[in-house]
């Protein structure tokens, strides 16, 4: 028998060992989210009120959480959102209509409480049936993609019609969905805390890039390593070996350093760019890589 309730504090560890196994090499080799949710519980955007966990006979097989969040309106104000996320079913329940259903439930009781507008990062095949579609068809952009893009990852509903009404705006995820990037090792003590997983890439996953000069990363092969010999998923061999950096430089120095592979990087792009045009679309994005966040 499925049951729906409020997450308890009893409920913690087995909900974060839940999300653990429903995202590990989902989207990236290993996974972020339970230490996200597990942050996020004392974090003020936090609403408790919509924290579910789904039970069939008794066990958790499900667990969705929402959050407060903003956009920019185009006139400079700040528009008050929601989001969700991360929503989870265990590997064994997958594909049997149980996310959907929790999902539903979700929305259904956020709906009650008066919240407008949703947005969120998720495959529209399976959020579509829950009643979201583009965020770009309601003019709402995502603040890591050009303005002008569809962005097909980011999706949005109105729960209540006329919420959102004619505006304009740019989404930024609440910065506490981002909390391993900012405390690494505090996420890596975490994470030590749960029994060991092998970290893989698969496919399906999101883009992966060196957190340093912006390499793809496909396989094992393009990866550093950690201090132990170990791969480490977040940098490239050229930039890290043995746990330290190969080379101490600053942001534009590492980009003078790429740039004189625009010619490579060329063979992969529909239109070429000149040595310039790469610099500065590597200005745009290095400061979102991990090595050169302030």
């Amino acid at each position: 028998m499925v049951n729906i309730r409020l997450e308890q504090t009893k409920d913690f560890r087995e909900v974060e060992n839940l999300t653990r196994e429903a995202f590990w090499n989902v989207y990236r080799p290993g996974c972020t989210e339970h230490y996200v949710l597990n942050q996020f519980r004392t974090n003020p955007d936090f609403i408790p009120e919509l924290d579910f966990v789904m039970e069939e006979d008794g066990m958790i097989i499900g667990h969705v959480m929402f959050s407060k969040a903003e956009i920019m309106l185009d006139d400079g104000t700040v528009f008050p959102s929601w989001t969700f996320g991360p929503i989870s079913i265990h590997p064994d329940y997958k594909r049997k209509g149980y996310g959907l259903k929790l999902l539903q439930y979700a929305l259904e009781k956020a709906k009650e409480m008066g919240i407008g507008l949703l947005q969120m990062e998720g495959n529209i095949e399976f959020y579509r049936h829950a009643g979201f579609d583009l965020a770009s068809k309601m003019k709402i952009h995502y603040h890591a993609e050009p303005r002008e893009s569809e962005v097909p990852y980011f999706l949005a509903q109105e729960l209540i019609p006329g919420y959102w009404g004619n505006r304009e705006g740019t989404y930024c995820p609440p910065k506490g969905y981002f909390v391993a990037d900012e405390n690494p090792e505090a996420f890596e003590a975490y994470e030590a805390t749960f029994p060991a997983k092998e970290k893989a890439f698969q496919e399906g996953q999101l883009p992966q890039f060196c957190q340093s000069c912006g390499m793809p990363l496909t396989r094992i092969e393009d990866c550093g390593t950690n201090a132990d010999g170990s791969t480490n998923f977040d940098y490239c061999q050229y930039c890290y070996k043995d746990g330290k950096f190969l080379q101490e430089c600053t942001m534009d120095e590492m980009i003078e350093h790429c740039a004189q592979f625009v010619d490579e990087v060329n063979k992969q792009m529909p239109k070429p760019m000149t040595k310039e045009e790469y610099k500065q679309m590597m200005r745009g994005f290095f400061p979102m890589l991990k090595r050169w966040k302030k």
